[in-house]
């Protein structure tokens, strides 16, 4: 399943901001924030040092008409906040079945905005899912505390190759059911 057979990825509205689609005029603080090296430590995907042109492919990427992944960017603009504090994605694994995933610009850590962002689209479901998966690093406990207050369960131990580390990483394994 791919996006292209879905309805429009809609805006969902939080009290501190939107999660809106991401955009051309996003890159250079994509570049900003998933350059940071702490940030890219505690992604899979995300290399670094970040590489010419990779924030533009990503954003391609997440506009593409066919794809598997819904991306958001968290714009705090509506409340006099910045333009992008971070991202949200959605992978589409099977039918009713979706991966959750994020990362949190630093100046924003501690703040709730993660918990906050999560819980807004968890509680907006945009695909019908039934079931949310996600995972955490598990040097990572503050992402792990924001999976826990959006109602994910810990389900095991895994673990998944870090892009920025060169190496497989010890994770922690959630799953949301939401039916």
């Amino acid at each position: 399943m791919s996006i292209d057979s879905l309805e429009k990825q809609p805006q969902i509205t939080a009290d501190r901001f939107d999660l809106r689609q991401v955009r051309r005029s996003d890159m250079g603080l994509i570049d900003h924030y998933a350059g940071d090296e702490r940030v890219a430590r505690m992604t899979t995907s995300i290399p670094h040092p970040l590489p010419p042109g990779a924030s533009e492919a990503f954003v391609t990427r997440s506009t593409a008409a066919e794809r598997d992944t819904m991306v958001w960017a968290l714009d705090g603009t509506r409340a006099d906040g910045p333009e992008l504090m971070g991202i949200m994605t959605l992978k589409i694994m099977d039918k009713a079945q979706s991966e959750l995933s994020y990362w949190i610009a630093p100046p924003f850590w501690n703040t709730g905005l993660a918990s906050d962002a999560a819980k807004a689209l968890v509680a907006a479901n945009p695909l019908g899912n039934e079931t949310l998966f996600a995972c955490s690093f598990q040097d990572n406990p503050a992402s792990a505390r924001v999976l826990v207050n959006c109602g994910f369960e810990y389900i095991g131990d895994a673990e998944a190759y870090s892009v920025a580390r060169a190496a497989k990483v010890p994770t922690w394994t959630y799953i949301n059911r939401l039916t």
